[in-house]
């Protein structure tokens, strides 16, 4: 349980697949002008990455493993990660359309976000078990979770102050995201 507790930790504040790995940056700072729209794509990437490593690691070990088919783990891993994001799109689509229009085109992205790939893929190069997976993948997806909502938080608070001109807009994002990402190397000392 100890091990469990450590790989989320480690993948959600130490290993932020944002702020250190530096995988998923286009809904991150596209998404990020409005908590609730941030919190929205936050949660869809929980979902989606969460049940993304649980598909990806059976489908690896079940199927491509034992017919000796591993070159095609990327392909067919897109492909589930594909199908997830269609479900989350219905879905929101169905039952959340101001979340739905909010997010836009960012959700769709999700499915070549390539924080949710490299999750997959990690969990099989770091030889992960099943449940290491699914929580490595939840870890991972909750750390994007945290920085798109603190950088969403931050980008409101900005709106109110007095920022260069040379600065406003993505300027001023980047340089945010970047103080962010040395603040979360803070984290490095806990694991």
């Amino acid at each position: 349980m100890t091990s469990l507790l450590l790989v989320a930790i480690g993948a959600a504040l130490v290993n932020n697949v944002v702020l250190s790995q530096f995988l998923g940056l286009c809904p991150f700072l596209g998404v990020s002008k409005k908590v609730e729209t941030a919190a929205g794509m936050g949660a869809a990437v929980v979902f989606v990455i969460t049940i993304a490593s649980a598909v990806t690691y059976g489908l690896y070990a079940a199927i491509l493993v034992p017919l000796g088919l591993e070159y095609l783990q990327t392909i067919a891993f897109i492909l589930v990660i594909a199908a997830l994001v269609q479900f989350v799109e219905m879905f929101l689509k169905k039952s959340m359309p101001a979340l739905y229009e909010s997010l836009g085109v960012f959700l769709p992205l999700i499915t070549t976000n390539c924080a949710v790939l490299g999750v997959a893929l990690n969990n099989i190069q770091y030889e992960y078990n099943f449940i290491t997976s699914v929580v490595n993948g939840f870890g991972t997806a909750f750390g994007f979770l945290i920085a798109i909502v603190i950088l969403a938080g931050i980008r409101e608070k900005m709106e109110f102050n007095n920022i260069p001109e040379s600065f406003k807009g993505m300027p001023i994002t980047l340089v945010t995201a970047g103080l962010m990402a040395i603040a979360f190397f803070g984290f490095s000392g806990i694991i």
